[in-house]
């Protein structure tokens, strides 16, 4: 049987931040009060203001940005650094709070003009809503998933902090005298510049992936085989721009300007390690600038093959893991999606 249906305004009551607005961005990590906003960013930073606080008896709340629909879900004491929002308060002999933020995230706002929301047309939309008792049950089964991905994220942060740690101590070594030798020196030959395939020739699905040299892996496809680089040998792709590795052992398309494909040295390196010595070099940031030149006045350390294979097993190790993490990332995302919709029916 379905559930009656109510009316948002009818189960929210909400409130207007301004007894809650910072005076200072005088933000520092150790200050005790987060500064909220509710778009992507949530917290700007902590401020030391001790008046004007959101006190913890009328928390929990729901904060809804006015403008853009953006809500977040708040259980601790905060300030707000703008107006542009509503301080959502459930009516609690109707509505369980956290049962009203997962069912507003199911919901598709249509926030296209720029106007205040909540009032002209949020409160206004129906949803279902059970009783009482079964909006905590399906709470409960949502919670245990966010949960499960909040010890997920801390892991997956743990395996960067243990990646970062081990790469420094496995490529600067004290007491280990190591050949050393400049960069452009360890190459195999000079980088390869290869055309790149403009950004509208993307396919969703090819032959070929394309790599460039955003911060995602693999960007596109293509079925263009004249623009592939056929690898006979592991190489590291260099985004001249944006200072990121990428180390590449399949066939591959490159798909921005700014691209270099560096071939290490095959009588010096083990390519696996070579791509960790480069992402143990310090590459500061010049801008817009081009900096393989800078990698050009870098030096690499040259241990013995045997030494380069078991850095490479310890610190692969720990890459393998995290990509584990992230798998496990994406299956908790499809889980608490599929029970979030699911949970949510009018039924």
């Amino acid at each position: 049987m379905p559930y009656p249906t109510k009316k948002l305004g009818e189960v929210l009551e909400y409130e207007q931040p301004t007894n809650y607005l910072v005076s200072s961005t005088d933000y520092k990590d150790e200050y005790p009060i987060p500064v909220l906003t509710a778009g992507k960013s949530f917290i700007l930073g902590n401020t030391n203001e001790r008046s004007g606080i959101f006190p913890k008896e009328k928390l929990p709340v729901i904060i809804f940005d006015d403008f853009t629909t953006a809500i977040k879900f708040v259980d601790f004491p905060f300030k707000v650094k703008s107006s542009a929002m509503k301080i959502l308060h459930a009516k609690k002999d109707k509505a369980d709070i956290r049962f009203l933020f997962y069912k507003m995230l199911t919901i598709k706002f249509q926030h296209e003009q720029h106007k205040r929301y909540w009032i002209s047309e949020c409160a206004n939309l129906k949803i279902p809503l059970p009783p009482l008792e079964i909006q905590k049950q399906i709470v409960e089964r949502l919670d245990k998933i966010v949960e499960a991905q909040k010890l997920n994220d801390g892991l997956i942060q743990k395996a960067d902090e243990l990646f970062q740690s081990l790469l420094h101590k496995e490529l600067n070594p004290s007491g280990k005298k190591w050949i050393e030798n400049k960069f452009i020196n360890c190459i195999g030959k000079n980088p390869l510049k290869i055309k790149g395939i403009p950004r509208e020739k993307y396919q969703s699905i090819g032959k070929f992936p394309i790599i460039d040299q955003s911060d995602k892996f693999i960007v596109g496809y293509t079925d263009n085989e004249e623009k592939v680089y056929k690898i006979d040998y592991p190489v590291i792709i260099f985004g001249d721009h944006t200072r990121i590795f990428k180390y590449v052992d399949f066939n591959f398309a490159i798909g921005a300007d700014g691209t270099q494909i560096i071939i290490p040295n095959a009588e010096k390196f083990i390519p696996k390690f070579f791509y960790f010595s480069m992402l143990n070099l310090k590459v500061n940031n010049l801008g817009y600038s081009r900096h393989f030149k800078l990698l050009k006045t870098k030096k690499l350390i040259i241990p013995p093959l045997q030494t380069q294979k078991q850095i490479v097993a310890k610190l692969s190790a720990v890459q393998e893991y995290k990509k584990r993490l992230v798998e496990q990332k994406v299956k908790l995302k499809e889980l608490f999606d599929s029970a979030l919709h699911k949970s949510m029916s009018n039924k």
